[in-house]
């Protein structure tokens, strides 16, 4: 349990017993209050005489009733104090046996004492956030144990067609050119699809191993899209896409540079992957008081629901299959959020009617 929790636990069973044992004084100092009033009024209601044995017993404590009260109260406050220590050091001893359970694979519920019961609901809770990390950690990794598989089987392909092709071209003395031109041609292809996917592999171990910090700087908003959009203008046009950049002249935020440029380039890539041939991509800025707004929007296949829930998701990828060059090792759009969390914005997505749309809000 981090340091949090143990503090929730640590406060929830103080307020827990301390309330308990200030119940239980209060009721013992009114007892004792009643107790001595049915005394006092017994005293002075009667006539004593010196030897009767009762009036021997009430006659020192009518004659310091002030200290007697006094004493006694001491008496049972010390009693009561021991008695809750006690049943502290017992409740400390439960909940040590019931976080041992925290860890375990079972979806067995931990049962606490009846005066535990937040702390019970508290354990509870954190069991089954942790059981749901766990899987999403397991899962995740078998995504990425998946993707590396495919990845090393998929570098054969292009790597044989490369070899294959060179060595034609050293073996065939009398080859034409036209022939020349056409086995250069489908080597370089394979060669940059080769050197994709090593990309992708560094991609992983680059996103595995960072640990990210900011470096902000206030930054122009409309010349950094301007510019990033102008170095896609190759992909664009290999899809024969158009872009429309929404924003006004000069819109400044305050950001990581090199940070939220990897964010725009992956949702321009994103867009480009997955938008209709011929279709146009549309990138809309706002800025309002509360910070900035900027949306993307491409029109493509429609993605159902399931996958827009996981869609943010380490090494999940839309297109699942092999053979496609759409996307790439499925973190960009992870890397994306990750970036906008830790400028406490927020990144989202939505689909439908074959229009799809990722939103990101930056504060000001």
């Amino acid at each position: 349990m981090n340091n949090d929790k143990k503090s929730f636990l640590g406060i929830e069973l103080t307020k827990s017993i301390f309330i308990r044992f200030l119940t239980t004084m209060v009721i013992y100092t009114v007892v004792m209050i009643i107790v001595f009033l049915a005394f006092y009024y017994l005293f002075t209601r009667f006539t004593w005489f010196k030897g009767q044995l009762l009036y021997e017993l009430l006659s020192p404590i009518n004659d310091h009733k002030v200290g007697f009260i006094i004493s006694l109260w001491v008496i049972g406050f010390v009693w009561i104090f021991f008695y809750y220590w006690k049943k502290t050091l017992n409740y400390i001893d439960v909940i040590v046996q019931a976080s041992d359970k925290l860890v375990d694979s079972n979806d067995e519920i931990i049962r606490l004492p009846a005066e535990l019961k937040n702390v019970e609901d508290r354990l509870n809770r954190i069991k089954q956030n942790a059981a749901r990390n766990l899987q999403i950690a397991k899962e995740s990794e078998q995504r990425k144990n998946d993707l590396v598989v495919y990845l090393a089987h998929d570098l054969k392909t292009p790597l044989t067609s490369v070899i294959g092709y060179l060595t034609l071209l050293r073996d065939e003395m009398q080859i034409s050119d036209e022939l020349r031109e056409r086995y250069l041609s489908i080597s370089l292809d394979r060669a940059e699809r080769l050197e994709d996917l090593i990309n992708e592999f560094f991609e992983i171990t680059r996103f595995n191993l960072s640990h990210m910090s900011l470096s902000l700087s206030r930054v122009n908003l409309t010349r950094m899209l301007e510019q990033i959009l102008f170095e896609f203008k190759p992909l664009f046009e290999s899809k024969n896409l158009e872009y429309v950049l929404n924003i006004e002249p000069n819109i400044e935020i305050k950001c990581d540079v090199d940070k939220m440029e990897r964010v725009f380039d992956n949702m321009i890539k994103n867009a480009i992957s997955y938008s209709f041939d011929a279709s146009k991509i549309i990138i809309d800025v706002e800025q309002y008081c509360e910070g900035t707004t900027i949306k993307f929007i491409n029109k493509g296949n429609t993605i159902p629901k399931e996958k827009m829930d996981i869609i943010f998701e380490q090494f999940y990828r839309l297109d699942t299959s092999r053979a496609s060059k759409t996307g790439g090792a499925g973190l960009g759009l992870a890397i994306a959020k990750q970036i906008i969390t830790q400028h406490n914005g927020t990144i989202t997505a939505e689909s439908k009617d074959e229009k799809v749309q990722f939103t990101i809000f930056i504060p000001a």
